[in-house]
């Protein structure tokens, strides 16, 4: 059986000094807001050469708590891609905002920046630029539009940890940032968890305070926050993955290049497009087929385990049908949702699997 995810070769990796870490938190008898968060806050942000990271207790909270510090609330919109997983809409509407969505470019899946100031209106206060699958959005685009039209921009950083755009790495272009540590992530904790970044010290103070129940001293409460606190457990097990994550993700990229070298003849499916101003990080590694689920069922009949990201579009999900969408009216990210297909990669996967899985991909279009 070849799964979908494993996190065997990264838990024997750092394993010892996993349980190292847990056990000084235990001992440190200091379990939120400690020293094991404030040395990955400064970690994370050196890392990505930023000003500030504030940890949150999840990477939804941290899109809702941004889009909060930036003072959007009901009436306005936020424009929103219409190809992404459905927590970019669900940060919008728990603020009482509205999400416009735009639809992908065909080729890389991200939101087509050519497309979004259709959408702009008198009541636009933002874009959510989502880098989906691991490869960054246009942001120089998008940050061109966000000026011209005096819009914030909160980047969905969550699948993107260290890619780049033109070098710069995602998740440092807009005013206020948001990153999940959920533990498929490519960078992850042992349980949910998520980061805000931003150059602007205002932000990061407003951020500071509203995830702590609005309060900077206990007890003295300067506004109605909320409870969203990255705990001392899960920070100490992303201070010892952190120093590991660009290796993995060199990893995850030569995974990803030996995918499309026994893939490119394979005419019958869309291998990932990577543009020349981005730098992919394989979060995941899809494909596009208009026979995805009969490709699926022949691949588990394998024994080779693969999954959908994502099978229904948020236009189309109940959760939205208060905002009258139907079938048709984003055409291209329908088509995305039914034919895309997630193969296995991640670290640790051996070439002879890799092998395995193109090999029987193309058996599947043979017969």
């Amino acid at each position: 059986m070849i799964p979908f995810l494993s996190f065997d070769y990264q838990d024997k990796l750092y394993r010892d000094q996993l349980i190292n870490a847990m056990t000084k938190v235990l001992d440190s008898k200091w379990y939120v807001m400690g020293q094991q968060l404030t040395e990955f806050e400064i970690a994370y942000a050196k890392l990505h050469d930023i000003n500030f990271t504030v940890g949150v207790a999840n990477g939804l909270d941290a899109l809702i708590i941004s889009l909060r510090s930036l003072g959007i609330g009901p009436g306005d919109e936020v424009i929103v891609p219409s190809n992404t997983y459905i927590a970019s809409w669900l940060s919008v509407s728990a603020i009482g905002a509205v999400p416009i969505p735009v639809e992908p470019d065909e080729r890389t899946y991200n939101i087509n920046p050519e497309l979004i100031e259709n959408f702009i209106t008198e009541r636009s206060k933002a874009i959510m630029p989502v880098h989906l699958y691991g490869q960054s959005c246009s942001m120089t685009r998008i940050m061109e539009i966000a000026e011209k039209h005096n819009l914030y921009v909160i980047e969905d950083n969550a699948q993107a940890h260290l890619s780049k755009w033109r070098g710069q790495l995602t998740g440092t272009f807009g005013h206020i940032n948001a990153t999940s540590f959920y533990p498929g992530k490519n960078l992850g904790a042992l349980g949910d968890g998520g980061g805000i970044t931003t150059n602007d010290e205002l932000l990061y103070q407003r951020v500071k305070t509203y995830r702590n129940y609005g309060s900077n001293k206990k007890y003295y409460n300067e506004e109605k926050g909320t409870n969203s606190r990255l705990d001392e457990l899960q920070a100490a097990v992303l201070n010892v993955k952190l120093p590991y994550l660009q290796g993995l993700t060199e990893e995850r990229k030569s995974i990803a290049t030996k995918y499309n070298q026994l893939l490119k003849d394979c005419n019958e499916i869309q291998i990932p497009f990577v543009s020349e101003e981005a730098e992919h990080v394989y979060h995941l590694y899809v494909i596009l087929c208009s026979k995805r689920d009969e490709l699926q069922l022949f691949l588990k009949d394998k024994k080779i385990e693969t999954l959908i990201h994502y099978p229904i579009p948020p236009h189309l999900q109940k959760a939205y049908f208060d905002l009258g969408y139907k079938v048709g009216d984003f055409p291209i990210a329908e088509k995305i949702a039914n034919e895309c297909l997630s193969l296995p990669l991640y670290p640790g996967i051996k070439d002879d699997e890799i092998q395995r899985v193109a090999e029987s991909i193309k058996d599947f279009f043979k017969k």
